[in-house]
């Protein structure tokens, strides 16, 4: 318990950190970067719930994002501009207005009852083919986001939503998706799953249900998504289908590969250095299309810098920056060998 405790403190003390420099500094930049990276936390959260305790790769992930982030903009945008912004929407949804803060948790229960619909099939799956299938998933639910004109306004880009996010809130909403994950790690239904990750077949003899226990950490996970992706949707107040396709999925893999796929530390970890390298890497193109480093401006090279970097990590270190422990167990371990004599 002390461990778990001693966890918490030091991934949840890096979130306070990140608020109180904000703070400090009052850089608008700064502000926008920590409330994105917090944003980020809760969808590389999400992930690991299911996909470091199944074990499982998971592509679907940003496609419950996007689910969160429509439903959140139909029920906030002011019923004068839905005429604009949705022409086709339904009749019974032009007069609804909700506070965003209702949205936002209407987003994530909407993504996790469409999760629990579709994917308990998918879940009797492992291994390459279950990778496919949440890959077809995040097709379908693209193409789905992309054609549905009534509800997205299609291929076109979705605006007037009202501006909710801030660094407080996506902060407190990052603590409590650390919380859980935690929990859920430590829960029966978390160490059965670790267990069947392991061996399946043993977990199985023991009698434990992998379809349903599958099934409940990806329905979590996407309602750690659609959170995330209505509360990006707030703070963005406007976006298209193509935000929650492939791009987006690359950088939150990214994030929990880098830091450790079976750890929350990993998740956290991950998503700070990831994002501050992205953000690092993004400024330096800046600087050489301006400073016209080259004839032609420099284009991809957060990408590919990200991609070498994952490349490396999987042939050099395959668990990640935490592969295995979770800094609360680590720190714990190194407390006790210095207090043992001689």
């Amino acid at each position: 318990m002390k461990r778990h405790l001693l966890t918490l403190a030091v991934l949840g003390g890096l979130i306070v950190l990140l608020v109180l420099l904000n703070a400090a500094f009052g850089i608008r930049l700064y502000d926008r970067i920590a409330t994105n990276l917090c944003i980020s936390l809760v969808l590389v959260l999400g992930l690991q719930v299911f996909m470091g305790n199944s074990g499982i790769l998971s592509f679907a992930h940003i496609g419950f994002m996007g689910i969160g982030a429509y439903v959140s903009a139909v029920l906030t945008i002011p019923a004068q501009m839905k005429g604009m912004a949705l022409p086709d929407l339904y009749p019974f949804l032009k007069g609804v207005e909700l506070s965003p803060y209702l949205a936002i948790a209407a987003g994530g229960i909407v993504a996790a009852l469409v999760a629990a619909a579709v994917s308990y099939p998918l879940m009797r799956l492992s291994d390459a083919a279950a990778v496919i299938t949440s890959f077809a998933l995040l097709v379908v639910l693209y193409t789905v986001m992309t054609h549905w004109s009534a509800l997205t306004n299609g291929p076109r880009t979705l605006f007037g939503l009202p501006k909710a996010t801030d660094l407080t809130l996506a902060s407190v909403v990052a603590a409590i998706a650390l919380v859980a994950a935690l929990a859920f790690k430590e829960s029966r239904t978390g160490r059965l799953l670790r267990a069947s990750r392991d061996d399946e077949t043993a977990a199985a003899a023991m009698g434990a249900h992998i379809p349903v226990l599958r099934w409940k950490a990806f329905v979590l996970a996407a309602l750690f998504a659609g959170v995330g992706g209505a509360l990006w949707g707030h703070f963005i107040t406007s976006f298209s289908p193509k935000a929650f396709y492939l791009r987006e999925t690359f950088l939150i893999l990214s994030m929990l590969v880098i830091g450790g796929t079976n750890t929350v530390t990993g998740a956290v970890i991950g998503t700070f250095v990831v994002t501050l390298a992205y953000e690092g890497l993004r400024g330096l193109e800046g600087v050489l299309n301006e400073a016209k480093f080259m004839s032609e401006p420099v284009v991809g090279l957060t990408e590919i810098v990200l991609a070498l970097a994952m490349i490396a990590v999987l042939a050099l270190r395959p668990g990640g920056m935490f592969p295995t422990r979770e800094v609360g167990a680590l720190l714990g371990r190194r407390n006790n060998r210095q207090e043992k004599p001689g």
